[in-house]
């Protein structure tokens, strides 16, 4: 058997998962329909109480005037930056190398619309004030990604953020918060939603990362932004005849989880400190600044997956079901800490991480 697929296999017969809320599976939409009346009316191509509710409740959460729930984030964004740009009359958008829409989205801005992207730092590095300064083109939009999942979850200062907004209009650039985990990094800040998105022309969230719901997404901002992207969402093909169930599970696991972000954060810290003190590994952020962060280890790809792997069968706590290849010698995986976490007994996690600091050290 490869050890790509011992790990996964190991992985899947542990009893406890440092990572996480829980399978996905279809008892994750049964459980958020168990409180909701069967008589309830769906959503019928975008109108209803029960999609209209929803989208009221989250512009209000996040501080916007109006809000459009979208089946993806993918699209969201995409129709966001194509509203500005029209906006602007410019096709030409700022944003981070390791960008979702740069690595995760088939060249979509470029073939679908015509927009080209401009990277705004190196691809190790946080957006900072100076890197949206140096603009040598103009451009329609700068994109921020809080956290910038790709390096780690790293985040900029929030008195970096509010420089940054202030740049930008400034320069009359529109600024797009990429929140997809947004609520995830509001216990780092010790702000509100509301006070987070104040610095944005337009927000997006999603409600299967951190929330863990089905899927969907919320793109907000004044009544004519979120006008103009109705209108592009039909376009896409994203005016289904009904997002009820997206919709249902986005709010059950909101209400749900929304409130414990502080506690995956410090969990996410406590858990972070447990791998710092293993041979040959190191987090990214060394202390974690939302419930995320990436794990790096100067150990080959497929020994740390055998390693791994015997963790998960020797002590039943899978700590990844993946290990990814950064160079030769060095892999590393992304830990994002949800309700799993907390269900762990400590004496049998700090037994694992024992184990794993002994084996990465070659004693067994």
């Amino acid at each position: 058997m490869s050890e790509p697929k011992r790990l996964a296999e190991a992985f899947l017969q542990t009893t406890y998962q440092v990572a996480g809320h829980s399978k996905r599976d279809v008892q994750q939409l049964k459980q958020a329909f168990e409180a909701v009346d069967g008589g309830t009316a769906s959503d019928v191509y975008g109108s209803g109480p029960i999609i209209e509710e929803f989208q009221q409740k989250m512009a209000q959460y996040l501080g916007k005037e109006t809000a459009v729930f979208f089946p993806s984030g993918t699209m969201a964004q995409q129709i966001a930056l194509r509203i500005w740009c029209d906006h602007k009359g410019i096709k030409r958008v700022g944003y981070h190398p390791l960008s979702h829409l740069e690595l995760h989205e088939e060249n979509a801005l470029q073939e679908l619309h015509g927009i080209e992207s401009v990277h705004l730092t190196d691809r190790d590095s946080v957006i900072r004030l100076e890197d949206v300064q140096r603009l040598q083109e103009e451009v329609a939009c700068v994109l921020l990604e809080l956290p910038q999942r790709e390096i780690g979850g790293q985040l900029p200062s929030y008195e970096e953020l509010v420089a940054i907004s202030a740049h930008c209009r400034e320069k009359g650039i529109h600024l797009h918060l990429d929140g997809a985990r947004l609520f995830e990094i509001l216990p780092y800040y010790q702000k509100s939603a509301e006070e987070v998105c104040a610095l944005f022309d337009s927000v997006y969230v999603s409600f299967y990362k951190g929330i863990g719901g089905i899927a969907g997404a919320i793109l907000a901002g004044d009544a004519a932004f979120t006008e103009e992207s109705k209108v592009w969402k039909r376009r896409y093909g994203g005016d289904l005849i009904s997002l009820y169930p997206y919709i249902v599970s986005a709010d059950y696991y909101f209400d749900l989880r929304v409130g414990k972000m502080e506690q995956y954060y410090a969990d996410a810290k406590e858990l972070a400190a447990l791998y710092n003190q293993c041979h040959a590994v190191t987090t990214r952020p060394e202390v974690p600044v939302s419930n995320m962060f990436h794990v790096h280890v100067a150990v080959p790809k497929e020994k740390l997956e055998s390693i791994v792997a015997s963790i998960c069968e020797e002590t039943g706590i899978g700590l990844t079901h993946y290990v990814r290849e950064t160079a030769e010698q060095t892999s590393y995986y992304e830990v994002g800490v949800g309700d799993r976490y907390a269900a762990i007994p400590k004496e049998e996690l700090r037994h694992a991480f024992q184990l794993l600091n002994k084996k990465l050290s070659g004693v067994e």
